[in-house]
């Protein structure tokens, strides 16, 4: 037996849950739809937190739900959750979450402790804080409706924006020119933010500049059935998947469409899940809602691999982008001999995390510290021997400073 040469490396565990580690683009019938959770009211925002579960709003019942995935049940995480919608992690784990009831933007502190990130604007309360994304840096960009205005207030603001709020705490206005904005996410390496003209299926894009300046606004899809565009995720290949009319959309960077996951009832949001980040979690329906799972299945070209998923499958590294460290993880479904190298854009070698070590079946971690490392693209390459055959797998990752 080769010795394995041993990485010791501290692991951050901090998450920026729109950033999703799956580089698969579906096909039609190449999924199972599970149903996980029937009678629920008008559930979104779900959110996948490592250890704990997946965290979902629940408007009309004022709640957020745990759904466990050892006791396949849910339980109340959060009441009233001042009709919360969207939902996500900052850097430090702490939950961050719009309340459309009280019109602001909160973040839930480990002890319990909701403390306001955005209130007003110019002195006026927002319409209905909706859907929301935290940026590698900490920054926090969500999307202000009209949709949910509590019952008896009045609109202070004249129009529907699009926010940032700074780590300092310094609300900027994006963009005003939305009549529904809805559902936001950042591509895998955070040039890109989308967010949907939700009445109108229409999906724009912005290049982001110095993390918090968006410019070059354009139309990049626009769904073609009739209904609304709700939330969006995207994939490590920066595909994007947006929940709208009759199921899950999926685009491609190009805004090609690669496929649809359809639905029973029509979806309001989604995320990733699951140790591999293979599962995806869908909100759906109103009034007798549920909640779906679905492991994605490859089809496409994108993700064949030709490398033998039956041998080995290596897995996008979380979280992605990374700072100051990340976990890469992979599957042997054999002994196999493995090397795992990382490399920079150029394809120059920068050092080996195993080199030559003979290991068994099932899934192994390995953690990664980036802190040497300058922003930009990288890419970890592992190489597997079993008997005469030879494969390897190659993924990037994104280093952000």
């Amino acid at each position: 037996m080769k010795n394995c040469i041993k990485v010791f490396l501290y692991v951050a565990l901090s998450i920026v849950s729109t950033l999703v580690a799956i580089p698969q683009v579906l096909g039609p019938q190449s999924y199972k739809l599970d149903t996980l959770a029937v009678g629920l009211k008008q559930p979104e925002g779900p959110l996948w937190v490592e250890g704990v579960g997946l965290l979902f709003s629940d408007i009309m019942a004022n709640k957020i739900y745990l759904w466990s995935p050892n006791t396949q049940s849910i339980t109340v995480f959060l009441a009233p959750s001042d009709s919360s919608n969207g939902l996500t992690l900052d850097r430090e784990r702490r939950l961050v979450l719009t309340q459309m009831a009280k019109r602001r933007v909160v973040r839930r502190e480990h002890d319990g402790t909701l403390v306001p990130l955005a209130e007003t604007f110019r002195g006026k309360k927002f319409n209905s804080p909706n859907d929301l994304v935290v940026k590698s840096d900490g920054s926090v960009f969500f999307t202000d409706p009209d949709f949910n205005v509590p019952f008896g207030q009045q609109k202070e603001l004249t129009f529907k924006g699009i926010y940032r709020i700074s780590t300092s705490g310094h609300i900027t206005l994006l963009d005003s020119t939305f009549d529904k904005p809805n559902g936001i996410c950042f591509s895998p390496d955070e040039r890109r933010l989308y967010v949907n003209e939700s009445a109108q299926r229409k999906i724009y894009v912005w290049d982001v500049v110095n993390d918090s300046v968006i410019t070059n606004k354009r139309l990049f899809y626009t769904i073609p059935q009739s209904g609304y565009a709700d939330g969006m995720k995207t994939d490590s290949f920066g595909n994007l998947y947006c929940t709208g009319p009759g199921g899950v959309w999926i685009l491609s960077p190009e805004g090609t469409v690669l496929g649809k996951i359809s639905t029973p009832l029509n979806p309001s949001n989604c995320t990733w899940g699951d140790v591999d980040r293979k599962t995806l979690f869908i909100t759906a329906g109103y009034g007798q809602g549920v909640l779906y799972r679905v492991r994605v299945q490859s089809t496409s070209n994108v993700d064949r691999n030709a490398l033998q998923p039956e041998i080995m499958e290596l897995f996008q590294n979380y979280p992605n982008p990374c700072n100051p460290s990340t976990t890469i993880m992979y599957r042997l479904n054999q002994e196999s001999i493995v090397t795992l190298d990382i490399f920079d854009s150029n394809g120059r070698s920068l050092t080996t995390l195993i080199r030559r070590c003979l290991q068994g079946r099932g899934v192994h971690t390995v953690p990664f510290n980036t802190q040497q490392y300058a922003s930009g693209v990288y890419y970890y390459r592992l190489s597997v021997n079993v008997g005469t055959m030879a494969l390897t797998q190659t993924r990037s990752f994104v280093v952000v400073k």
